[in-house]
C-alpha cells in the first residue's frame, strides 16, 4: 500500500464554557477517561489508552478547538510541513499544541478549522470503564465550500475518496482503511460531530438507555448508514457537539477503488431502515473557534 502523510484521525479539541459538565457528560454517558490536565485543558481517553483523544478546552465560547491528525513517521510529518507551507496557509505553532505527544504542528486551513498535526502520541495506563468505547474514530465536518475542503483532503494530506453523494453534498474521505476519517457534507461551516467506534450494536442501546437515565435521549438512531455500512447512533453533548457511536463499519483495502456514488435524491446512502427528516439532526454542531487554545 502506498505511504501516505496521514495515517488516522487522532483526537478532537473541544472549547466548552461548562467544562466540568462537558467532562462529566464524557465520563457518565460516552464512557471515557480522564487521563491528565495541564492549563485549561483536560485531557480524556478510552480503551485505546492514547494520551488525548478528546480535549476539552476551559473556554468564554461552546466551539469546535482542533482536530488531531496523525502523521505515520517523522518524515510525514515534515512533507506535510512543507506542503502547509506551500499552500500559503497560517501557521499556530511549530511545536505540539498539548503534552504527550513527540512532535507536530498546527495551522489555520480552510474556513477557520484549525488541524494538529503529530507524530507518536503516548501510552497512558488508565482503568477503563465498563463501558464506553474502542477508540475515537472520525469527525464529519460542514464547510460551506464543500469541493475546496475536498480538495485540500485529498491533494494536501492524500485522503482519497470512498464515497460521493450528489454532485456537490457530501464526501466521504479516507486515510487508512476504514471507509471514512473524515466526512464532509456541505453545510454551515462547523463541525457536526465527532464518533466513537464501540463492539457492537447493543452498545448502542446501552448507550441510549444512559441517556434516558440523565434525563436525555438519542437525537438519532440506532440506524444503519449506506455509504460506509455502520450502525450508528448520536446524541447532543453539553457544548452543542453532537457524539456518534458506531459499529461495523466497511474497511476498504484498495487505494485504488473508485469512490462509489450516490444520486442526491437516494436517502439509503444515509439510512437503510428507515426515513428520518435530516432537519433536526443537521441543526446541531460546534463552529470553529474564533481564537486558538492551547493548554500551555
Amino acid at each position: 500500500m502506498t505511504s501516505h502523510v496521514i495515517s488516522e484521525i487522532g483526537y478532537v479539541a473541544l472549547q466548552t464554557t461548562d467544562i466540568e459538565k462537558s467532562i462529566q457528560h464524557s465520563r457518565d454517558i460516552l464512557g471515557l477517561v480522564e487521563t491528565g490536565r495541564s492549563g485549561n485543558a483536560v485531557f480524556l481517553g478510552s480503551r485505546a489508552r492514547a494520551h488525548h483523544e478528546l480535549v476539552y478546552l476551559d473556554s468564554p465560547e461552546d466551539s469546535l478547538g482542533h482536530i488531531g491528525l496523525v502523521a505515520p513517521t517523522s518524515a510525514a510529518l515534515h512533507t506535510v510541513r512543507r506542503r502547509i507551507i506551500d499552500a500559503g496557509f497560517a501557521m499556530i505553532s511549530d511545536t505540539p499544541l498539548h503534552p504527550g505527544v513527540a512532535d507536530g504542528f498546527s495551522f489555520v486551513g480552510p474556513e477557520n478549522f484549525v488541524f494538529e498535526i503529530y507524530t507518536q502520541m503516548a501510552s497512558v495506563s488508565l482503568v477503563p470503564q465498563s463501558f464506553g468505547p474502542d477508540r475515537f474514530g472520525h469527525v464529519n465536518l460542514h464547510p460551506q465550500h464543500l469541493k475546496a475542503m475536498v480538495d485540500f483532503f485529498v491533494d494536501i494530506l492524500d485522503f482519497r475518496i470512498s464515497d460521493i453523494i450528489g454532485d456537490d453534498f457530501a464526501y466521504f474521505l479516507r486515510c487508512n482503511p476504514e471507509h471514512h476519517g473524515i466526512a464532509l457534507v456541505k453545510g454551515r461551516g462547523w463541525m457536526h460531530h465527532h464518533a466513537w467506534q464501540v463492539q457492537s450494536i447493543a452498545e448502542l442501546g446501552k448507550a441510549g438507555d444512559r441517556l434516558f437515565e440523565n434525563g436525555s435521549e438519542l437525537l438519532m438512531g440506532p440506524v444503519r448508514h449506506g455509504a460506509g455500512h455502520n450502525i450508528a447512533a448520536y446524541y447532543v453533548e453539553p457544548n452543542g457537539a453532537v457524539v456518534e457511536l458506531y459499529t461495523d463499519l466497511e474497511m476498504i483495502y484498495d487505494d485504488n477503488r473508485p469512490p462509489i456514488v450516490w444520486d442526491a435524491d437516494d436517502r439509503h446512502w444515509s439510512t437503510r431502515w428507515a426515513t428520518y427528516d435530516f432537519t433536526e439532526f443537521r441543526s446541531h454542531g460546534v463552529f470553529p473557534a474564533s481564537e486558538a487554545i492551547s493548554s500551555h
